[in-house]
């Protein structure tokens, strides 16, 4: 966390998508708006009234899931709480990342704003404190399957509050008391629900599936500027991209991706050097389809990001405190089957941007089909391999994802004695995506080089205006190829660059955003 920025306002309900990426991408602290607090502190009033009284309230006085018939005593039920969350901290594997688990506390934040959780608003000034002051949870990665929540992740969050557990602070990971007490907090025990307040809810999937989202729209953005650099490359047309054949069919997307495409060719003097006697009739469909796929795989992530922006503005525990019928009633809504459908969806769509990639390199180093570029792209050719295993590196990559792809949301399994018999499997789903996003930018970062390279054999033919300019930023770190060098540098650094959006930056256009 960088101690000079700016708190974020949350707004519970209202939030959107660009505040939440900000926050996972600069590490921005956040608070909840202050017009949140009193229907924060009316639910936990209702929640206090019930513990005291004799009706079974599920999670109040009860136990839990299999074991919800056995009454608690009043004076048990703070004890009933930690006892939830110590029992519950199951989680194995590596740590997730910081920002991730930052963001999870943003979204838990907005859930507990909503006011039909029934937290005290000393606990959620904790949880704002420690995102402020940068105290982060150590969260084992494995361990939950999307319902009844993210049980483990989340009690591993939560323990940190109650003074257990173990919390990142200031480069050095310390038992939870000690990181808080590092930066002059205190752990706080929790009052009747407030365990299960914070354990019970989706917060671990929506992170991950909002991290896989963001990356995912970043790597859209940037293939659409790297394979116009393609098209150019290997002399394509750019009659499939006008804006009457995208009009016919109607799909936004597809639309939009043409009309940004022909924004990034427009002025481009090879396109112009082959518009008459060129005996090619039709380019193969990793350049002539690419609005049509782009543009589906832009279509599929804006619609997750329906679902996504939803579901962080969403109460997600149970029971809830409906506060309009004073009533606290037991439901469903920690079920993640929502955001396993988006983080499914996001996977399919990154699987595909990646896959017509790879066919556009392999167009590219083929001497058969790259229209008189020369094999593999390296100018003495026999005695220099040039990008071919590179070629190679992207068919691994592409093959992976693909598995990666398959969908996860239809794994279900009965848990917990059966009491919670279908599950969304939403966590892990959600989890792969930052390992196929980072394929995703290998693979168009690999293109990137192989384009750059074609449009460079072509002079003293230039590219249009916006194409330079990302010509001229990738040489600023990765150099033509020559003779052949040990490349494994040049690909990270070119994925890198795709990754950190600065190829998409270089071209100076304005380009699509996730929500229009």
């Amino acid at each position: 966390m960088t101690p000079e920025l700016t708190p974020e306002i949350l707004i519970p309900g209202e939030n959107g998508l660009a505040q939440l990426e900000r926050i996972w991408r600069r590490g921005a602290p956040a608070i909840l708006s202050p017009a949140a607090r009193p229907a924060v502190e009316t639910a936990a009033a209702r929640v206090a009234e019930a513990a005291q009284g004799d009706a079974a309230v599920y999670g109040v006085n009860t136990g839990f899931g299999k074991l919800a018939s056995l009454k608690i005593a009043p004076k048990d039920t703070a004890k009933l709480q930690e006892n939830l969350i110590l029992s519950h901290c199951c989680g194995v594997g590596e740590p997730i990342p910081t920002n991730t688990t930052r963001l999870m506390m943003v979204l838990k934040l907005l859930s507990l704003g909503r006011g039909a959780s029934g937290v005290r608003w000393e606990l959620i000034e904790l949880m704002q404190d420690m995102l402020v002051r940068g105290v982060t949870p150590v969260v084992p990665a494995q361990g939950s399957v999307g319902a009844s929540g993210d049980l483990a992740p989340l009690a591993h969050m939560t323990a940190v509050l109650i003074g257990h557990g173990q919390a990142e602070v200031q480069g050095r990971v310390l038992p939870g008391a000690e990181a808080l007490a590092a930066v002059g907090l205190t752990p706080i025990p929790l009052g009747p629900k407030e365990g299960l307040a914070f354990i019970n809810g989706t917060q671990f999937s929506t992170a991950f599936a909002l991290a896989g989202l963001f990356g995912a729209w970043n790597a859209a953005r940037s293939s659409l500027v790297i394979s116009a650099l393609s098209t150019d490359a290997i002399m394509g047309s750019t009659a499939p991209l006008q804006p009457e054949i995208h009009a016919l069919r109607g799909h936004a997307g597809q639309i939009e991706a043409a009309a940004t495409m022909r924004a990034l060719l427009d002025g481009s003097v090879i396109r112009e050097s082959h518009r008459t006697g060129d005996a090619r009739v039709q380019d193969p469909y990793c350049i002539r389809c690419q609005p049509q796929v782009t543009g589906a795989a832009m279509d599929v992530l804006r619609q997750a990001a329906r679902t996504l922006r939803i579901e962080a503005n969403a109460a997600t525990d149970n029971p809830l405190v409906l506060a309009g019928v004073g009533r606290i009633v037991s439901g469903g809504n920690f079920h993640a089957e929502p955001v396993g459908f988006a983080a499914d969806m996001i996977a399919l769509a990154v699987s595909e941007i990646g896959a017509i990639a790879q066919r556009r390199v392999a167009l590219m180093v083929d001497p058969t089909l790259s229209f008189d570029l020369p094999p593999f792209l390296t100018p003495e050719p026999g005695l220099n391999s040039g990008l071919m295993i590179a070629e190679v590196t992207t068919a691994a990559l592409m093959s992976e994802n693909k598995h990666l792809a398959n969908p996860c949301v239809t794994d279900s399994t009965p848990t917990s004695a059966n009491q919670e018999d279908h599950v969304s499997m939403a966590a892990h789903g959600a989890r792969r995506l930052g390992r196929m996003v980072e394929n995703l930018n290998r693979i168009l970062g690999v293109e990137l080089l192989c384009a750059a390279q074609g449009v460079e054999f072509r002079a003293p033919l230039v590219t249009s205006a916006p194409l330079q300019r990302v010509l001229a930023r990738l040489r600023q770190d990765v150099a033509t190829l020559g003779q052949d060098r040990y490349l494994a540098p040049d690909l990270e650094r070119a994925g890198r660059m795709v990754g950190e959006g600065t190829i998409a930056a270089a071209c100076g256009l304005a380009l699509p955003e996730v929500t229009q």
